[in-house]
């Protein structure tokens, strides 16, 4: 499924919980719009250099490694009752021929509290499903000696041997949970 069909297919499906929770009386605001993650600054150091052909041609790991569309991720926030909310989003994901960032889910909670009528503590956490990255091999003709073989596109040059730079493919995870615990105090 492509980036853009995965993400009208994400937002349609939020719009039409939004719309659920909002007709039966829950008011839902949007918390956030963001652009770009950790693991999208993982992706653009992948990008980060090359290497040299026995011909002397210089070869960038930008080409495989840049995308055009950068991770895009909102948050929203339906609130049940005054000291209860349901956190809530989604994100797009970004992919480039030798990187994917896979489209995500965000759900979680906050819980908050008034000790006095000057204080207020909260609890927030939420969790990530889905949005890993994931590296892909290129395929590399090492002339007479090693014939076409998968290997670690970063490491096609290296003195490793090219099913050995397999191992080192980046398989990454977004941060899974995030706990949040705030105390605000007026004074």
């Amino acid at each position: 499924m492509r980036i853009g069909t995965t993400a009208g297919f994400v937002l349609l499906v939020m719009a039409f919980f939004v719309s659920a929770m909002t007709a039966n009386g829950q008011e839902t605001s949007l918390v956030g719009i963001y652009q770009g993650s950790e693991l999208t600054a993982a992706a653009n150091h992948l990008g980060r250099g090359g290497y040299e052909l026995s011909d002397g041609t210089q070869v960038s790991f930008d080409k495989w490694y840049h995308s055009s569309w950068v991770d895009m991720r909102f948050e929203m926030l339906t609130q049940l009752s005054d000291d209860f909310g349901i956190l809530w989003g989604a994100s797009t994901g970004q992919r480039a021929e030798k990187v994917r960032i896979e489209p995500g889910v965000k759900v979680g909670f906050i819980l908050q509290k008034r000790p006095t009528a000057s204080t207020t503590l909260s609890l927030t956490i939420s969790s990530i499903l889905g949005g890993n990255l994931t590296e892909r091999p290129c395929t590399a003709d090492y002339g007479a000696i090693g014939g076409v073989q998968m290997v670690n596109c970063r490491l096609a040059a290296s003195q490793l041997r090219p099913s050995d730079s397999l191992k080192y493919l980046t398989n990454l995870e977004p941060s899974r949970w995030k706990f949040d615990l705030r105390f605000r105090g007026e004074f």
